[in-house]
């Protein structure tokens, strides 16, 4: 009988140690978590919805394979990193993946809501991710987007910033997040603005109006004539367009230089030199009426040939002849002469040339002819009283 007992405290204390053995740290712990911000969304039928979900490890790196269950069926579910189709992802610690659910529910989807669940399966370990969606119908509200310009047409030059006044709507029901885009010409660079800042799309809310600006901007070289510039406003399903026009009548620009391009040039004091200009009209509409003149230091003489030219096509150049005459009181050294083309419907081309003033050739032969006089009349005095 005690033998039993003794038999029967020994299991009894062999049971209790089994009951009471330590289960590893590691054993319990869940190395791998997956989640999303917001697992639950709301859709309209016919939208592709994407969940962004995060993957990661506290402890050993991995490569994990993903997967799906409970997908409705017809239902197009695919998991996507860097814009492309995954079936598995790498975490380390302090390394997480990021990747995206895309869910595109068949056409003929019913409203209505539905669940899924995104597997996470490691090493040792997996992880679920429960996933709600819920469909309604499209909106039957005739309501979208509606433009409104003041003054669709505007005229101007190529130099000049055409600015649109344009009230865009949104009639429907719903907040709309609303991208706007421009479809120009080209040499044309459109901007949309509001209230000021320059922007590509702006939100709306229901039955909401914004008052933009549409600034166009033509290159400087852009032909006279009439172009249209369309306008998009898209969000959801939502558009609206409409068409703005810029009446381009054209813009002369004067250039003024020389044949060579060089500008400076030698002078002689009381002679004239003759310097060539070139008068080009580099823009986009004839010049008229161009008035030749200078800006000489004081006491020098500009003519010019012709000192007017009555009309300049565009893309077509004229030579000038200035004949500049030095002061006789000037003295030898580099003055600055200021050439101008001024038309009477654009803005004027002015040109520096610098001459290098020389001492007149005439005073110079004055200069030997009175050096040779006064040798000869030495010359003649050392005859005269060397007989004495």
């Amino acid at each position: 009988m005690r033998a039993i007992r003794i038999i029967s405290m020994l299991v009894l204390v062999l049971l209790m140690m089994v009951g009471f053995t330590p289960v590893s740290a590691q054993e319990n712990q869940r190395n791998l978590f997956f989640y999303t911000r917001y697992p639950s969304q709301e859709a309209t039928i016919g939208d592709i919805v994407t969940f962004k979900l995060t993957l990661g490890t506290d402890t050993t790196p991995q490569i994990v394979q993903l997967g799906m269950r409970e997908v409705p069926q017809g239902w197009n579910v695919t998991f996507r990193g860097d814009g492309r189709v995954i079936s598995s992802a790498y975490v380390e610690p302090n390394n997480n993946a990021t990747f995206d659910l895309r869910i595109e529910p068949p056409a003929d989807v019913k409203a209505g809501s539905y669940r899924m669940v995104a597997v996470a399966s490691g090493v040792g370990q997996e992880v679920t991710l429960p996933i709600a969606l819920t469909l309604k119908e499209k909106s039957t509200n005739p309501g979208g987007l509606s433009f409104k310009v003041d003054l669709p047409t505007l005229r101007g030059s190529p130099s000049t910033t055409f600015r649109y006044n344009v009230t865009l709507k949104n009639e429907s029901s719903e907040e709309v997040p609303v991208s706007l885009l421009a479809d120009a010409p080209r040499g044309f660079q459109v901007d949309f603005k509001l209230s000021g800042q320059s922007i590509t799309s702006v939100p709306f809310g229901p039955n909401e109006s914004k008052s933009l600006s549409v600034e166009v901007r033509p290159f400087s070289d852009v032909p006279a004539g009439t172009y249209e510039i369309g306008i998009l406003a898209r969000g959801n399903d939502l558009q609206a367009t409409t068409r703005l026009i810029a009446d381009i009548t054209g813009q002369p620009q004067l250039l003024l230089t020389t044949p060579d391009g060089r500008l400076s040039g030698e002078a002689r004091i009381g002679e004239k030199t003759e310097v060539k200009l070139v008068v080009s009209n580099t823009g986009s509409a004839p010049a008229r009426d161009i008035e030749l003149s200078a800006s000489p230091p004081i006491g020098w003489t500009v003519e010019f040939e012709p000192k007017q030219i009555p009309e300049l096509a565009n893309g077509q150049q004229i030579e000038v002849s200035a004949k500049v005459q030095p002061s006789n009181q000037a003295i030898a050294g580099d003055y600055l002469v200021t050439f101008t083309a001024r038309p009477t419907d654009a803005a004027a081309a002015t040109s520096e040339f610098r001459f290098t003033v020389l001492t007149s050739t005439i005073w110079g032969l004055v200069g030997i002819a009175l050096i040779a006089i006064a040798v000869v009349g030495v010359g003649m005095a050392v005859m005269r009283f060397g007989r004495r």
